[in-house]
């Protein structure tokens, strides 16, 4: 039954993700359920805020500054939207300063989140570290840089739960050669998390490419999206009350939404407050409920790599590509 379930669901997500039309641009929300009707309201769509960007990543709202900072990991730079005012550098280099490019692909920062306390904690791609960096100051310190004494590969992604531990991935994504690289320590493509007193544990080495991370706001489930072109999916675990992580399983299998020939893999994911999940798929980015029924998908005709809440949960901002998406939201949903 439950194999069943999910051949439906995957065939039904394929047919959204396949692009209306193969050259569009133009980015659309499209509508698989009235459900989304609470969330966005119809007729709805996505704004481009800025252009220019190589490839855009880690979008983070920051509420003490009312502004959006998001990371472009090839360029190396952090930059900042703020409404009235555009679009400038925040951080530049944001990540590894002086990397050999026959080695790195990757030398800027990538996923970005705040800490309690409203610093930026960085998924430094370059760096091969996590980092806090103090926004007023602009002061940085690496939180984690090695496992079992080896460096790690390239952190892509991060979340920040309650107690204040950090979860993360670390797939070879900044390296040219990838798991061939000879700068790679790791044995594994890992997902960690870091504990507030600073042990790192690997939660799970089986993945081949661990990249969008989050946790379920009771924090009893964690989600991993897996950017493996040979099996794009989301991961699911159970989480209990003390961290520990059981109950692996497969959430979604993108496999035929990247056959129908939507643009990208899954990629960067954010869950809203009351259990949806946001998250980057073959074909844009899914709204879909904790089973993985869809509600709509963003679409533009190229990949949208992350997401993040902001303006007080009135708008979902986007990391399209070479640019930033922004589509108000429901006030009350999110916010």
């Amino acid at each position: 039954m439950i194999a069943s379930r999910r051949s439906v669901l995957a065939a039904g997500l394929a047919l959204a993700a396949a692009p209306a039309v193969a050259a569009e641009t133009t980015p659309r929300l499209r509508r698989l359920s009235p459900a989304l009707d609470r969330m966005i309201a119809p007729g709805t769509e996505p704004e481009v805020i800025a252009t220019g960007i190589r490839w855009a990543e880690g979008p983070v709202w920051v509420p003490g500054g009312n502004y959006l900072l998001f990371s472009d990991p090839p360029a190396n730079i952090v930059r900042r939207w703020q409404r009235g005012k555009g679009v400038s550098a925040a951080l530049n280099p944001s990540g590894a300063a002086g990397t050999d490019p026959a080695l790195v692909r990757e030398p800027g920062a990538n996923g970005l989140a705040l800490d309690a306390n409203g610093a930026l904690l960085i998924a430094n791609s370059g760096g091969r570290s996590i980092d806090r960096v103090d926004l007023k100051t602009g002061r940085r310190t690496v939180l984690a840089d090695r496992h079992a004494g080896k460096r790690f590969n390239s952190p892509n992604d991060l979340h920040v739960a309650s107690d204040g531990a950090i979860w993360f991935t670390d797939p070879p994504y900044g390296f040219q050669d990838g798991d061939a690289s000879p700068l790679k320590e790791q044995p594994v493509n890992g997902v960690y998390r870091r504990r507030p007193d600073g042990t790192v544990d690997l939660i799970d080495g089986t993945l081949t490419r661990p990249n969008g991370i989050a946790l379920s706001p009771d924090e009893r489930r964690l989600y991993v999206s897996v950017s493996d072109d040979a099996a794009p999916r989301i991961m699911v675990y159970d989480v209990d009350r003390s961290g520990h992580v059981t109950n692996r399983r497969m959430l979604l299998d993108a496999r035929a939404m990247l056959a129908s020939g939507g643009a990208g893999l899954p990629d960067g994911m954010k869950v809203a407050r009351d259990g949806t999940l946001v998250c980057s798929v073959p074909g844009g980015m899914m709204l879909m409920t904790p089973e993985a029924e869809p509600l709509g998908l963003i679409e533009q005709g190229a990949p949208i790599a992350n997401c993040a809440f902001g303006e007080t949960g009135r708008a979902l901002f986007l990391a399209a590509n070479d640019r930033i998406l922004r589509i108000a939201l429901r006030p009350g949903w999110q916010g």
